[in-house]
């Protein structure tokens, strides 16, 4: 069920425990094996829970963790509520208490990075975003310094950085990293470069403006970004993501959220 995109495997486990799906006519009890050939059929009950359930996007503020809370830090699901609902907001749903039942991250972004978090009652849009064969592409805004190869002292994903800044477009360059940046660095950020032993796929990498990169990618290691830097020399000091597939954080101000519209797609 969740290879044919129904829903996310713990929906089939749920669905599948209210007796809601069958098997060539029968009612599928758990664990049941089935081949090409078999017959699924999901309840409109079922098809008609799975609607109901809400995938919200929020500007991620620096300061709060993805998912659960760790070291004293906030989850960012803290701020979904009433208050911080974007008034801009398209969409005609309404918060509801229910909607934060089952709301998890689907994909992360770290504690001092900001930009577009999504969270997700939606089994099939965690797994569009974060499972083993997603091809969404995730778009992001890095301000970064060059300290040279060798200056920059590789860190363990586990390891915390120094703070980073929040990045405002806005905001005037002040200086001209693309300017002694080597092109042939900037060649190895997009392709050639490898992490925990493994090559990373490539990406698409430019100057936004002389002290910003533009990263594009299609997988996710576990600070990623900021180790590819460390890489060449670079130094991140912002980290912005603007956006998911087919949507991006637009005008949703910092810490304030939104659903996701009916005719939205990643």
């Amino acid at each position: 069920m969740a290879e044919l995109g129904l829903c996310s495997r713990r929906e089939a486990d749920e669905w599948i425990a209210q007796g809601w799906v069958k098997v060539n006519g029968e009612v599928a009890p758990m664990g049941l094996q089935v081949t090409p050939l078999d017959r699924i059929e999901v309840d409109k009950v079922a098809q008609g829970f799975q609607e109901q359930r809400v995938t919200i996007l929020l500007h991620k503020p620096m300061g709060y963790v993805s998912g659960q809370a760790e070291d004293g830090h906030t989850p960012a699901v803290a701020l979904i509520n009433p208050r911080t609902h974007w008034r801009d907001d398209p969409s005609r749903n309404r918060f509801s208490p229910p909607q934060l039942r089952g709301l998890a991250p689907a994909g992360r972004l770290d504690i001092d990075s900001v930009g577009l978090l999504v969270l997700t009652q939606d089994g099939r849009v965690a797994r569009q975003l974060i499972g083993e064969d997603s091809t969404v592409d995730k778009e992001y805004l890095v301000r970064v310094v060059y300290q040279a190869p060798g200056q920059v002292v590789p860190r363990h994903p586990s390891e915390r950085s120094a703070p980073l800044q929040e990045i405002d477009e806005r905001d005037p360059v002040s200086t001209n990293v693309q300017a002694v940046f080597p092109p042939e660095l900037l060649e190895r950020l997009r392709h050639g470069l490898s992490l925990d032993g493994e090559p990373l796929k490539p990406a698409k990498v430019d100057w936004q403006n002389p002290e910003q990169l533009r990263f594009v990618l299609t997988e996710g290691k576990k600070r990623q970004i900021r180790r590819m830097c460390e890489l060449v020399g670079l130094k991140v000091v912002g980290l912005k993501r603007i956006r998911i597939g087919r949507v991006t954080l637009g005008n949703l101000p910092v810490g304030q959220w939104r659903y996701l519209a009916p005719g939205e797609r990643f």
